[in-house]
């Protein structure tokens, strides 16, 4: 089989190549993939298996995320060692020290205060939607939830929702004619999002208020805060992370609600399933299609050799099809339960900082969509993101 696991048009066109991921994970699971016919694109390691990325995942000291960063894309020095200031790129200590910081303000606790928030906001969609009667799922539905959710995180006017919408959408899209033209578009939103951090922090210096952005900017019981080029990389983070994730689960979740409507008549005559769909969901678009990992030194997997700098990528979106973990993976099962999938990663320093607000504001959405919206369907195709890092749909045309 020929193997191409980056793409681009492949996945604009039909997905996440999972026909390519099940050949290697059943024939070769640790997979020397040339690179691309462009100077500093190198080959990489492409590991297909669930338990190898858990391993890989749990095993920072052999696979770094700071040597060569967790993005795919090759960069600069000078790019990288600014990028290393975000926790995405960092290694222990570095990076047990910031999660250790920012986590004050993720707790369960915290989070779940948010729940009666998040109801009101996806009464208020779903309000909007049924008013209108057609709608796009993605812009009407999907991207707003989780940007009214980090505006609230972070203390900012809902109306600043537009912007974060726009600036995730050029920073991850950058390869898609639809968001942006170049990198260079997508780097210079990221410098937006820098500054408009920057404003944020100074006003909570100002006028400290009960946010998350007064959380960690005032010291902790240990006297650590976060510096001012942290602070902004965190927000970065928090703009992209929190809204790709959530708002393209939400999307290639209801998708597979369309396409599998027997699961969707499940979910409607019993709206508790939301619970343990929100993990199916997860599982079956795995939103993040791959991370990167460079190898520290020397070391082996499945007998093949790895040398100190080898690129090693991981395929979350195979390992959650794995056959040797999941009972009928290739099965959408909104009551799939236990669930191990590694959607939110492999476990480790890196396990998704944000997994309990993701999970939440999942659940909830399609709670109140089964309730109230039982015979929702499409009314279009859908319209795929032009990317191999993020598994996104832009476009989903519904009938409320």
């Amino acid at each position: 089989m020929e193997i191409n696991l980056v793409d681009q048009d492949l996945y604009a066109r039909s997905g996440v190549p999972h026909e390519q991921l099940d050949w290697l994970r059943a024939n070769d699971p640790v997979f020397w993939h040339e690179g691309e016919q462009q100077p500093g694109w190198p080959g990489f390691w492409a590991v297909t298996k669930h338990e190898d990325v858990v391993h890989i995942s749990r095993h920072s000291e052999i696979f770094s995320s700071s040597r060569n960063l967790a993005l795919f894309n090759e960069m600069a020095e000078e790019q990288r060692q600014l990028q290393r200031l975000m926790m995405l790129n960092q290694d222990p200590p570095e990076h047990t020290r910031r999660r250790s910081l920012v986590n004050r303000g993720f707790t369960p606790r915290q989070i779940g205060i948010l729940e009666d928030h998040i109801r009101d906001i996806c009464h208020g969609l779903v309000d909007e939607a049924m008013a209108k009667g057609e709608v796009d799922f993605v812009t009407d539905v999907a991207a707003p939830l989780p940007l009214y959710v980090i505006c609230e995180l972070l203390g900012a006017p809902v109306e600043d929702r537009d912007k974060l919408f726009q600036w995730s959408n050029r920073m991850i899209g950058s390869e898609d004619p639809d968001y942006a033209g170049s990198p260079d578009e997508g780097r210079a939103a990221a410098m937006e999002v820098y500054s408009y951090a920057n404003q944020l922090a100074a006003q909570r210096r100002e006028e400290p208020r009960d946010d998350i952005v007064t959380k960690l900017l005032q010291p902790g019981d240990d006297g650590e805060s976060l510096s001012e080029d942290e602070f902004d990389l965190f927000v970065l983070l928090l703009v992209v992370a929190g809204n790709e994730t959530t708002r393209n689960a939400a999307s290639g979740g209801m998708l597979a609600l369309f396409e599998n409507p027997e699961q969707w008549g499940r979910l409607v005559r019993d709206p508790s399933l939301a619970r343990t769909a929100a993990d199916e969901i997860v599982r079956w678009v795995s939103p993040v299609n791959l991370f990167r990992r460079t190898a520290t030194r020397d070391t082996t997997l499945r007998g093949k050799q790895i040398k100190e700098g080898d690129k090693v990528v991981v395929f979350y979106s195979s390992a959650n099809r794995d056959e040797d973990i999941f009972s009928l993976p290739t099965s959408f099962d909104v009551g799939r339960d236990p669930n191990p999938h590694i959607g939110f990663g492999g476990g480790g320093a890196h396990f998704c900082l944000g997994n309990h607000l993701a999970k939440l504001e999942l659940r909830v959405l399609f709670e109140v969509l089964a309730q109230r919206m039982p015979d929702l369907r499409p009314a279009g195709d859908a319209k795929r993101l032009r990317s191999y890092f993020i598994n996104g749909i832009k476009n989903l045309p519904v009938q409320a």
